[in-house]
């Protein structure tokens, strides 16, 4: 019995990178809940078309972060895990500085250009001038992410995701509040501006201004908490200094080169990987342009972004964290040379992620129009029509953000770049047949966005298998987990369609459903033993689910 309890002792420490993952995942979850229902009031206030130029607004800030300081925790998180797995703290903490100095001037620059080019951006790349207001709001929040990501990556880099997880929970509460005030309060100034100049123009620029306003306050709330914790730590990390006997301590200009090349492949990867969403923008901007069809052009934007690609990216958020966790730990697992271990935390960062992630695409492709009925006002049919259809890119974007984060663990940073081009070029060449010659309008966006997902796992397993020899276990992966899905999407459909029958309300039906789902998912992986006692007892609160599962008899 002792020797069990001191073999589950040392899975529980050697998932540890698990258990942060699922902390920064219940984290990046929430974050993404707060998201999705502040956005609600927002949309239902300022309409489709204003945020629209919201989302537009955002596609420019996005890729302005991506190319000065997005990359930033990843590329010092995986540096100072590497130190830190040698016992170089003072060399850890020297990277820390040089990436500040980086910040400094990434950050800065990013800022300026696009506060400056806000004007050319909207008009030129978006086909939306009143999205201008809304970049220029966005772009000192580049500066100030720029620090807020050296600080996170540093505690990543360390072996804890707290910190961050609990200042993006901290970052979106502000966020939501502000954000939410403003959008009202301007885009309400905006509709007096409209009437007494007689223009249809000002209450939607200044509306998705308003709700951009929020990100910056957030932001800079983070900041200051991740300051406060850095400053509480700082005695703890002196005293790790002291007893650190590196003798050779790296260069700042080693330090910087380092950086650098570490940064230029994520920076190229993650900006081929989002910039997807601004080419599909454009792309389609200019195609309803050309079909006379611009009325509706940000209003069916405003549903895809604000909609569909919104709800989707609640579960991919477990993905986000859970490759955020892995990378820095199976980074310092490859430095000690611990193969057996590197395949180990892939197999399990795969099968969990994937545990996840394909409940979440039945769920909502069963329940996609209740979803989108009970959270939206406006345009819910197109709404519920896009999560139908597209509800699958949820597993395809998970596994691709895994494995991106695999690649780049094992050192293999130029691969998830050529991957990402090869989808991209897919992708354009299939959204423009989809557009000009099948005429699909938005649905071929949804469509062509699957396939850029779709891509990028291909190709990526492929890459891995070619460097590690390594191929992932099928059925307790992909099989079972989708067997236990669709008992579940049957049973929450049951459960919806009977319930709405009896009281006429879609929210408590939906509501219903969801726990239903939930719980019987849960039943069915035990009884497919998709996860063994063991295995559920090593994760984070396995311990009170497999007591739960055994009271029930499922064990």
């Amino acid at each position: 019995m002792s020797s069990q309890n001191q073999r589950l002792k040392r899975k529980k420490k050697n998932n540890n990178f698990l258990v942060q993952g699922t902390i920064l995942a219940g984290a990046g979850i929430l974050v993404r809940i707060i998201g999705l229902v502040y956005r609600i009031p927002m949309q239902n206030k300022i309409g489709s078309a204003a945020m629209g130029m919201y989302s537009s607004a955002f596609y420019i800030y996005n890729i302005m972060l991506l190319l000065s300081s997005y990359s930033l925790p990843l590329a010092v998180s995986k540096m100072v895990s590497t130190r830190v797995a040698l016992g170089q703290h003072k060399n850890a903490y020297r990277i820390f500085q040089s990436s500040l100095l980086f910040s400094l001037v990434s950050g800065g620059a990013a800022c300026l250009l696009t506060f400056f080019g806000a004007d050319f951006f909207a008009a030129k790349l978006l086909n939306e001038p009143g999205a201008a207001y809304a970049i220029k709001v966005l772009a000192p929040t580049i500066f100030v992410m720029a620090f807020l990501g050296t600080l996170r990556g540093y505690f990543q880099g360390l072996g804890t995701m707290i910190p961050t997880a609990v200042s993006q929970v901290f970052e979106q509460i502000i966020n939501a509040v502000v954000s939410v005030l403003a959008a009202f309060l301007l885009f309400d100034m905006g509709a007096k501006m409209d009437i007494a100049k007689g223009k249809d123009f000002y209450a939607d620029a200044y509306g998705a201004a308003g709700g951009t306003i929020g990100t910056a306050v957030g932001a800079l709330a983070a900041l200051f908490f991740c300051f406060v914790v850095f400053r509480m730590y700082k005695q703890v990390l002196n005293k790790q200094m002291r007893r650190d006997n590196t003798v050779m301590l790296e260069s700042y200009g080693n330090i910087a080169r380092v950086l650098i090349a570490t940064i230029i492949p994520v920076i190229i990867s993650g900006t081929v990987y989002n910039i997807s969403n601004l080419i599909d923008n454009s792309i389609y901007g200019f195609y309803m342009k050309s079909t006379g069809g611009t009325a509706h052009y940000m209003a069916n934007w405003g549903v895809y972004s604000g909609q569909y690609y919104l709800l989707i990216n609640v579960p991919i958020a477990i993905s986000n964290a859970l490759s955020s966790s892995m990378l820095p730990s199976l980074t310092r697992t490859v430095t000690e040379g611990k193969k057996g271990e590197v395949l180990r935390k892939i197999n399990v960062t795969i099968r969990f992620s994937m545990i996840v992630a394909i409940p979440a695409a039945v769920g909502l492709t069963v329940l996609s129009s209740p979803i989108v009925n009970m959270l939206f006002k406006q345009d819910t049919q197109l709404g519920g029509d896009l999560l139908f259809l597209g509800s699958l890119a949820v597993i395809f974007f998970s596994l691709s953000t895994v494995s991106n984060g695999i690649l780049q663990g094992i050192n293999k940073m130029k691969v998830p770049v050529r991957n990402a081009l090869i989808s991209l070029i897919l992708h354009v060449g299939v959204l423009i047949a989809l557009l000009y010659g099948l005429k699909t309008g938005i649905y071929g966006v949804v469509i062509a966005n699957m396939l850029f997902g779709l891509s990028m796992c291909i190709l990526n397993g492929i890459s891995i298998a070619n460097f590690l020899g390594y191929r992932q276990e099928v059925k307790k992966t992909f099989v079972l987990p989708f067997l236990a899905s669709v008992i579940m999407g049957g049973a929450s459909y049951l459960v919806y369609y009977l319930v709405n029958m009896v009281t006429k309300r879609n929210s408590i039906a939906c509501l219903l459903a969801v726990i239903v789902a939930v719980v019987v998912y849960f039943v069915m992986l035990i009884v497919f033993r998709c996860v063994s006692e063991s295995e559920l007892r090593s994760m984070p609160m396995g311990g009170k689910l497999a007591s739960a599962a055994k009271k029930l008899h499922l064990m």
